[in-house]
């Protein structure tokens, strides 16, 4: 299992720079997830990692050894695409098993491949059936399993959960983190899903524009975005954002806007108190709303919509032009159209620059 070093890696289609240079570099034994929204670059960059796009500039090393001129076949890689690409006419042993059969392995350590990956995925039962008597889910095991039977150092996935329905795309991600848990390779995984790559990252590579903008754990991003596309991305149900000015009273900063004030911590008002544009953004996650007022700077909200999701509910409200997200228990529901006070986590209270949306 190489170390993945993208250094100075570019990409261009003619006068249009797609992916401007930037380095990465990827752990051994790492699940790297990938994530932003479509047009972002994470796809070409697997493409280039996989050897399916070439490099404009710079180089991918796996190790020390460089390998954008080495052919796809030549980089010990196994990729699992978004269409799941089987052949109709071969059944599922086959299909699993081709690129084995194409490297002249032995039929006996075929047969043990393909039957210890196939129990793995729970399909083994299903090894001679065609891939047209199979249920989407079951297709994409299949697909899984014709790559890890390859026990190649690394493995590719580009959003190969896309095609399935919610509840089947839910139990193929905790089959995923299973799998990631028990075999010992790289992983390198594309998504624009913000919650797989929430669950299943050891490090997650937040994209837009083609530049990255953050990575860390999945914690890391979601407690210290660097900016306000990280922040409104990662995270569900999304961010509030709304516009407010910082405020000096008797010492303390506050933020106050269109139907708020909210104090901030001494360390946020230590840390702003020399913030030369005193019109800021402020980041509000909707679990950062509370209804004991006792733990939180209050804050009067118009319940627009309540969405019952169960033991949660999601509020939609109105706070002066803006519209806020709050997360609530089911257990004390809301109604819509009324008036309602909550408590805002004031340490949970980001501030974003109005105008490079980086975090001050």
């Amino acid at each position: 299992m190489p170390r993945i070093t993208f250094d100075q890696v570019s990409k261009s289609y003619g006068a249009v720079e797609v992916l401007p240079p930037f380095d990465l570099s990827l752990d051994d034994g790492e699940f790297t997830v990938l994530v932003g929204p479509s047009g972002c670059g994470k796809s070409t960059t697997l493409r280039m990692l996989a050897g399916l796009e070439t490099l404009s500039g710079g180089e991918i090393y796996f190790d020390d050894k460089p390998i954008s001129r080495l052919d796809p076949k030549e980089r010990d890689l196994a990729m699992v695409f978004q269409d799941y690409a089987l052949y109709p006419h071969m059944n599922i042993a086959k299909n699993m098993s081709f690129a084995l059969r194409l490297a002249r392995v032995s039929k006996s350590e075929i047969q043990e491949k393909v039957q210890r990956v196939a129990e793995m995925l729970n399909i083994a039962h299903l090894l001679e059936r065609k891939p047209a008597e199979l249920s989407g889910g079951q297709r994409q095991r299949v697909a899984m399993g014709r790559a890890l039977v390859r026990d190649a150092g690394t493995f590719l996935f580009d959003e190969p959960l896309s095609n399935l329905d919610a509840k089947l795309r839910g139990k193929m991600r905790a089959e995923l983190a299973e799998m990631r848990d028990t075999i010992d390779k790289n992983m390198v995984y594309v998504t624009h899903d913000q919650v797989e790559a929430m669950t299943l990252g050891d490090r997650i590579v937040v994209m837009s524009d083609g530049l990255i903008q953050q990575q860390g754990t999945p914690e890391e991003l979601f407690k210290q975005p660097v900016n306000k596309f990280v922040a409104g991305f990662i995270g569900a149900p999304t961010m509030n954002f709304v516009d407010a000015e910082l405020v000096d009273e008797t010492g303390k900063l506050w933020v106050r806007g269109d139907g708020f004030a909210l104090p901030l911590t001494d360390a946020d008002s230590a840390r702003l108190s020399s913030a030369k544009d005193r019109n800021v953004t402020v980041g509000l996650r909707p679990s950062s709303f509370t209804a004991d007022l006792t733990q939180g700077a209050p804050i009067e909200l118009k319940v627009v919509v309540s969405e019952y999701l169960g033991a949660q509910s999601v509020l939609v409200t109105r706070c002066g032009a803006a519209e806020l997200l709050v997360e609530t228990q089911s257990a004390s529901p809301v109604k819509a159209g009324t008036l309602q006070t909550f408590g805002v986590l004031t340490d949970e209270i980001m501030i974003f620059d109005k105008s490079s949306g980086l975090r001050l």
